[in-house]
């Protein structure tokens, strides 16, 4: 089992949000964390270490990128791609596709939700306004 995560920090207006992204056995999963006002490195680090297991990730997607999924990388050649990636800004289409599929599956998932609740609470009240009528026909 390979796994990659990378951690992409920039300022999307007016909060400063981090997107998780998560490669495990050709899946692509990913997650967006908002920060607030800019973090530094501890709080980055502390949201790691303490938090990362709470965060919910998307629904996997097939990953297409092969090379993200090598074990070995030259070291030299890793760095210069660290740097043209922290020159990039912006969230690549497959992390933003991602969070958008995330964001209508908790939408679905808030309406069933709700849904439910409303047809529960239909159910009690009239299962109490059908005690109060027996209660009147009782008799006297």
């Amino acid at each position: 089992m390979i796994s990659v995560i990378k951690l992409t920090v920039l300022f999307e207006n007016p909060f400063w949000i981090g997107v998780f992204e998560a490669y495990e056995d050709e899946i692509y999963k990913v997650c967006k964390v908002t920060f607030g006002p800019e973090p530094k490195d501890e709080d980055v680090i502390e949201l790691v270490l303490r938090n990362f297991y709470s965060l919910s990730f998307s629904s996997g997607t097939k990953a297409e990128d092969k090379d993200i999924l090598e074990k070995h990388e030259n070291p030299k050649r890793l760095q210069r791609r660290l740097k043209r990636e922290a020159t990039v800004s912006g969230i690549g289409t497959k992390a933003q596709i991602a969070l958008k599929q995330q964001h209508e599956e908790k939408k679905i998932e808030c309406k069933k939700n709700s849904k439910l609740r409303k047809e529960e609470e239909l159910e009690r009240k009239f299962q109490i306004k059908h005690m109060k009528r027996r209660e009147k026909h009782k008799g006297h």
